[in-house]
Formats: C-alpha cells, sequence, structure tokens
C-alpha cells in the first residue's frame, strides 16, 4: 500500500491551530531555509504561521481548512479563503491561499488530493474559480500548477519578514 493512501484528509475543527501552526511554520522553513534570510523567514513564521491566525480562520465561516495526517501526526494542509489578491475578483472567486505538504510527502499524489479536495469544496460553495499567488521562483510548485491547468493571471510583490519577494497569481476554472 502506498503511503499516500494511509494519508487520511479531514475538514480542520477549532483546536487544530496549533497543529496547523506547526505544519506552517516547518513547511515554510523546509522550502526557503538558504534561499531567503534565516531572520526574515523565522519572523515570517511567527506571524503569518502564528496559532492564533490559524485559530481566526478556525472561527470564520468563510474559511475553510483541510488538514492531511499519516497515523494522526499532520503532514500537509490546505486553506480556503475570500480572495485576498490584487486581480478582479467575484462572488464567484475562492482563493487557496495554503497549500501546504512536508517535503517528504511530495511527489506521491498528495497535493493533488489537497487540491482535488480544494476544488469540491469551492464547488460545494458556489465558486467557479480558484485563485493562488505562489513564490516566483518556486518552480517545483509553478510546475505542479502548470500540470493541473493552472494559468497565470497576474503578479504581487509580498514581505517576508523584511524581505520583498514576488508572486506569480494563478487562476483555475472549476
Amino acid at each position: 500500500m502506498s503511503l499516500n493512501k494511509e494519508i487520511a484528509l479531514r475538514l480542520c475543527v477549532p483546536g487544530d491551530e496549533e497543529a496547523l501552526a506547526l505544519l506552517g511554520a516547518a513547511t515554510f522553513l523546509e522550502t526557503f531555509a538558504g534561499l531567503l534570510s534565516g531572520p526574515d523567514i523565522l519572523t515570517h513564521c511567527r506571524v503569518q504561521h502564528a496559532a492564533k491566525q490559524y485559530a481566526a480562520w478556525l472561527a470564520d465561516a468563510k474559511y475553510r481548512l483541510c488538514l492531511a495526517e499519516l497515523k494522526g501526526a499532520p503532514v500537509g494542509f490546505v486553506v480556503l479563503s475570500p480572495p485576498d489578491l490584487p486581480v478582479a475578483v467575484t462572488q464567484d472567486d475562492i482563493e487557496l491561499k495554503r497549500i501546504y505538504l512536508l517535503h517528504r510527502f511530495q511527489g506521491g499524489g498528495l497535493g493533488r488530493r489537497l487540491l482535488e479536495w480544494s476544488a469540491a469544496e469551492a464547488r460545494s460553495l458556489g465558486k467557479k474559480r480558484l485563485l493562488l499567488g505562489v513564490k516566483a521562483d518556486n518552480t517545483a510548485a509553478l510546475a505542479f500548477y502548470d500540470r493541473v491547468g493552472f494559468v497565470r493571471i497576474g503578479e504581487r510583490t509580498f514581505l517576508v519578514g523584511a524581505m520583498l519577494c514576488d508572486d506569480y497569481l494563478l487562476s483555475l476554472t472549476l
């Protein structure tokens, strides 16, 4: 049996914020250590991956979060949210704010499962387009999004700590 089949997906509930914060910071650090400045990564993780941030999203009915677990240990997650991107959006849009997996669980189909969960959840909410931002030089993520049908619709800059980074904005029609 492949490891991917042993991984369970479930809708997050209040109380999951600590696991989400830990996993969010771990995957961000794992992905960008050595590529971005250490102090900037740590500042970003303290703010953007604080348990209180995830708790606020879990308490907001406009957000949907899904956790991927292996034997009860978190290995990945997604966050769907109202769009907060510098592109024209409509009520038919939803943002895939986060899709994070620990590195050792990438490449086995779990990212696709999380994306499929996100698309199904978005459709159940009446949404017709999934939007996201991805670091412009994150070639692995860009290749994944290209394979599953996302198209580039814009760009933005964002801060990681005090470091300004470039993002591509992508869209997938559902």
